[in-house]
């Protein structure tokens, strides 16, 4: 199982999102996003993940509804994807993970089609639970130590 976090950042109905260079979906549309590391915590990989794949400092803000998605390659995927204000905005990115960063208008992310949207069906979703304010308080993680 892989943890992916990532961050929705709209700023004036547009979203910022980035356009991947990895192979297995090379020029798709993505929200910045990614895999969360062992023993980090969910929303610092989060803050980490945008900071990483946008060069911009971001402030979480919430929280979406949290989906589980079965990959191609049979691993489950818990996807997490917080909503976030922007605190320093300086747009910089490694070409070898990224291609391009850009602020899209929502519609026009929304009338995407599969091949130009990562994860299709997730991303859609995601953008509908935020625009029906499906957004949760970030207190929803307890990010105490569990010790036995």
């Amino acid at each position: 199982m892989v943890v992916i976090a990532g961050c929705i950042i709209v700023r004036d109905n547009k979203i910022l999102m980035v356009k991947e260079a990895k192979k297995q979906c090379y020029g798709q549309w993505n929200f910045p996003a990614g895999h969360v590391d062992e023993f980090e915590k969910i929303t610092e990989g989060a803050i980490r993940e945008a900071y990483e794949e946008t060069g911009c400092k971001v402030k979480l803000t919430g929280v979406l509804p949290i989906c589980s998605v079965d990959g191609e390659d049979g691993e489950t995927r818990i996807m997490v994807r917080f909503t976030a204000d922007i605190i320093e905005e300086n747009i910089k990115f490694d070409t070898d993970e990224i291609l391009d960063v850009k602020w899209l208008d929502i519609e026009n992310v929304k009338n995407m089609t599969e091949q130009e949207l990562r994860g299709y069906d997730t991303s859609i979703q995601f953008i509908k639970d935020f625009e029906d304010k499906k957004i949760y308080p970030l207190e929803i993680f307890n990010n105490t130590k569990y010790v036995r």
